[in-house]
């Protein structure tokens, strides 16, 4: 017997071993009865929602890209840090507190049961429906996999920060910050509006996170930077904002399009589950959003700048991802082009609105994450194609829109500001000028990113 004819008997048992595993899987209901359910289905939503989470999990290694070449060489390794640690401290929270605060049940601010994801809750949908994590009801994919898909969710807004306070703060602060995001802060915005609290009810609608995510981390983000102060040598002393160029622009780029590719299991993803049609209009409209808003950003910076600035373009793409997200189930392409085309253009104004209120943001994350994020909210309630203003829907929705935006928004202000200026009071948050001046790698962590190149430790 051939090598050939060998591989193929094997290829053709594992795939009948596959099907006939998917079609008569069971699910352990809360009697401990096995039931059959919809076995394809179930098999096929979980590991959509499974492969989804690995590809936004990949966003953790966008971020530290992006971050990373965005500011200076001296700093590397203290960004790669930050990043591997509030997926790993944010873990351990979300999975303690964070995932039962956030669809728990409990009461319309917040989630109190559920505790450390209880193992006998083995299903999200049909055979937990009347479970602690009820609000989850409507999808077949097993706790677990939820928790994890949410998880991933959580540790971007952590991360969403962590780029805003980029070269002066301790890292020791920042372990302290990120557990408190993953685990309290973020949660609550989380139960509001996907754990069915009261911006829920009042008809609210973010299908994979514009303000849940992306607004949370970026207006928390503003809280830290201005608790922080602008970087050494960023303002003259007229207060004139100076340029400090980040160390490595092909390290970014590759950030962005790492992103731009974990988009398509943060966006079709949150369909959670394998709906054929409905996950690949979602993928289309997160393209095309991102697409536009990465044209119409290198178009206004052309305008602005006198050049085809790549750093603005870079994070157009970003801010047209960050502004579909919330509509990209309910929107058109053409209204998705639209929508990434006005957030392309309203995130360079906001980066240098930002920059020119002497606050330093060194990758503009309050304006990819914060402002697009609103914005992208707030255009939903115009281009929702049942509900929206233009498409004869009337003005409810642009109205809980806008009151969840403004919600988000304090929420976030308050408490942002309350556990910056704790820490700060407590431990310290900003690292002091020798140490900043010299680079956090070395500082913070005994290494460099580049032990064979010389690196300014002055710029």
């Amino acid at each position: 017997m051939t090598k050939k004819v060998i591989l193929t008997i094997l290829v053709l048992t594992c795939l009948v071993s596959i099907n006939v595993f998917a079609l008569n899987g069971l699910i352990e209901g809360e009697d401990g009865t096995l039931t059959k359910v919809e076995d394809s289905k179930y098999m096929g939503d979980t590991l959509w929602v499974l492969v989804a989470a690995f590809l936004v999990f990949f966003m953790q290694a966008g971020f530290a890209m992006v971050e990373s070449g965005f500011t200076r060489a001296k700093n590397a390794v203290n960004i790669l840090m930050k990043n591997l640690m509030d997926f790993s401290m944010g873990s351990i929270a979300y999975w303690a507190i964070g995932f039962a605060i956030m669809f728990g049940a409990g009461n319309a601010f917040m989630g109190t049961s559920g505790w450390f994801v209880p193992s006998e809750e083995l299903s999200a949908g049909a055979a937990a429906s009347s479970s602690v994590f009820s609000s989850l009801e409507w999808s077949s994919v097993p706790t677990y996999a939820a928790w994890l898909f949410q998880l991933v969710f959580a540790a971007t807004a952590a991360t969403i920060v962590s780029g805003a306070m980029a070269e002066r703060t301790q890292f020791k602060s920042y372990l302290i910050y990120s557990v408190f995001i993953t685990g309290l802060i973020y949660p609550v915005v989380g139960h509001w509006i996907w754990g069915g609290g009261w911006l829920s009810s009042l008809g609210m609608s973010d299908f994979a996170g514009s303000t849940v995510v992306h607004s949370t981390g970026g207006w928390l983000a503003l809280t830290g930077a201005i608790v922080l102060g602008p970087r050494l040598g960023k303002y003259d002393g007229e207060g004139k904002p100076r340029p400090i160029a980040g160390h490595n622009l092909p390290l970014a780029a590759l950030g962005v399009f790492i992103l731009w590719l974990g988009w398509f299991g943060f966006n079709p993803g949150s369909q959670m589950g394998a709906d054929a049609l409905d996950i690949s209009k979602i993928a289309v409209t997160t393209n095309i959003a991102a697409a536009a808003g990465a044209i119409t950003a290198m178009i206004t910076a052309w305008i602005m700048l006198g050049k085809p600035d790549a750093g603005m373009s870079l994070n157009g793409a970003l801010a047209g991802l960050v502004t579909i997200t919330a509509g990209c189930a309910s929107v058109s392409p053409t209204s998705a082009a639209i929508m990434g085309a006005i957030g392309g253009i309203v995130v360079v104004l906001s980066v240098l609105l930002i920059e020119n209120l002497r606050i330093d943001d060194p990758v503009g994350a309050i304006s990819v994450h914060g402002t697009c994020g609103a914005l992208g909210t707030l255009l939903l309630g115009f281009f929702d194609s049942s509900s929206g203003v233009f498409f004869g829907g009337g003005f409810s929705l642009l109205w809980a829109q806008f009151v969840g935006v403004v919600a988000v928004l304090a929420w976030c202000l308050v408490t942002g500001f309350i556990l910056f200026y704790a820490i700060k009071a407590v431990t310290g948050l900003r690292v002091t000028q020798e140490q900043e001046q010299a680079g956090l790698d070395y500082e913070e962590h005994g290494a460099s990113a580049y032990p064979d190149f010389n690196v300014s430790s002055i710029r």
